[in-house]
C-alpha cells in the first residue's frame, strides 16, 4: 500500500493532507519487492500443479503398461498351450496309427503261414518261408505301442461288458464256427453307420454307445479283424477239401 502526501495552501496555513492509494495485483505502482514476490507465488503454484499432473499421469501410464504387459504374457502363454495341445493330438494320432499298422501287420503274417500258397509249394521252401515269417512276428511282437484312453467309471464298465461279450463269442469258435460268426456279424453291424446286412444286437450297441470314442474305435476293428480272420480259415478250409476232391478224382481216373 503506497501513502501520498500533499501540502495543500488553505487561507494562511497549510493544509496537510493524505491519501492511500491501493493498487492492484499487476499495478504498475508495486515496489520491485512485491513484484518479485508475486511472481516467484505464481511461479512456485504453477509448478505444484505441474508436478502434481505429472504424478497423475506417470500412475495411469504405469498401470496400463502393467496391464497390457499381463495381457501379452497371457496370451502369449495361451498360443503355447494351443500349440502344444495340437502337438499332443499329432503325437496320440500317429502312435494309434502305429498301434493299427502292428496289429495289421501281425494279422498279414499270420494270414500268409496259413495261406494256400504256402501248402502248394515245396517243403524245403515252405520251411525257410515259415522261418522268415516267423522272425518277422516275432520283431513285430517286440514293438509296444499303447495309446492310453481317459474314461469315466460308466465308460470303463461298458468297456469291460463288451469285451467280455466278444471274448465268449471268440471261445466258441472251434465249437461252432458258423453260428459265432454270425453272431460277430451282428456285433459289428452294431458299431457301423451304415445299413447292415445282418441284424443288429441292440445290447451290445448300447454298451459300445456308451464306450470312449477310441474304444469304440478299437471294439470295430477288433470284430474287423477277427472276421476277416474267419473268412480266410474257410477259403482255406475250402480249399484244401477242393484239393483233395481233386486228388480223389484223379486217383479214381487212373484206376
Amino acid at each position: 500500500m503506497l501513502t501520498l502526501g500533499r501540502c495543500r495552501r488553505r487561507g494562511d496555513g497549510l493544509d496537510h493532507t493524505a491519501r492511500t492509494i491501493q493498487p492492484g495485483p499487476d499495478s504498475p505502482d508495486q515496489t520491485p519487492v512485491q513484484s518479485r514476490r508475486s511472481s516467484r507465488e505464481r511461479h512456485v503454484s504453477a509448478m505444484a500443479q505441474a508436478k502434481i499432473q505429472a504424478k497423475m499421469n506417470e500412475a495411469t501410464i504405469s498401470k496400463f503398461s502393467r496391464t497390457m504387459s499381463m495381457a501379452d504374457r497371457s496370451g502369449r502363454l495361451l498360443e503355447s498351450l494351443d500349440q502344444l495341445e495340437m502337438r499332443v493330438e499329432a503325437l496320440r494320432e500317429a502312435a494309434s496309427a502305429m498301434e493299427q499298422e502292428r496289429e495289421s501287420i501281425l494279422e498279414m503274417l499270420q494270414s500268409l503261414q496259413n495261406s494256400p500258397e504256402m501248402r502248394s509249394i515245396s517243403d524245403g521252401e515252405r520251411e525257410e518261408l515259415n522261418l522268415t515269417a516267423a522272425r518277422l512276428l516275432g520283431r513285430t511282437l517286440c514293438v509296444e505301442v499303447s495309446v492310453g484312453t481317459s474314461r469315466s467309471s460308466q465308460q470303463e464298465d461298458a468297456l469291460r461288458q463288451a469285451t467280455s461279450i466278444i471274448d465268449e463269442i471268440v471261445k466258441k469258435l472251434l465249437e461252432d464256427a458258423g453260428s459265432s460268426r454270425q453272431r460277430l456279424m451282428a456285433l459289428h453291424a452294431a458299431c457301423v453307420t451304415e445299413a447292415p446286412p445282418v441284424a443288429i444286437d441292440q445290447k451290445f450297441q448300447s454298451l459300445v454307445i456308451s464306450c470312449a470314442m477310441e474304444d469304440q474305435k478299437k471294439i470295430k476293428r477288433r470284430l474287423e479283424t477277427l472276421l476277416r480272420n474267419i473268412l480266410n480259415a474257410e477259403n482255406t478250409i475250402k480249399l484244401m477239401d477242393n484239393q483233395k476232391l481233386d486228388q480223389a478224382s484223379s486217383s479214381n481216373g487212373s484206376l
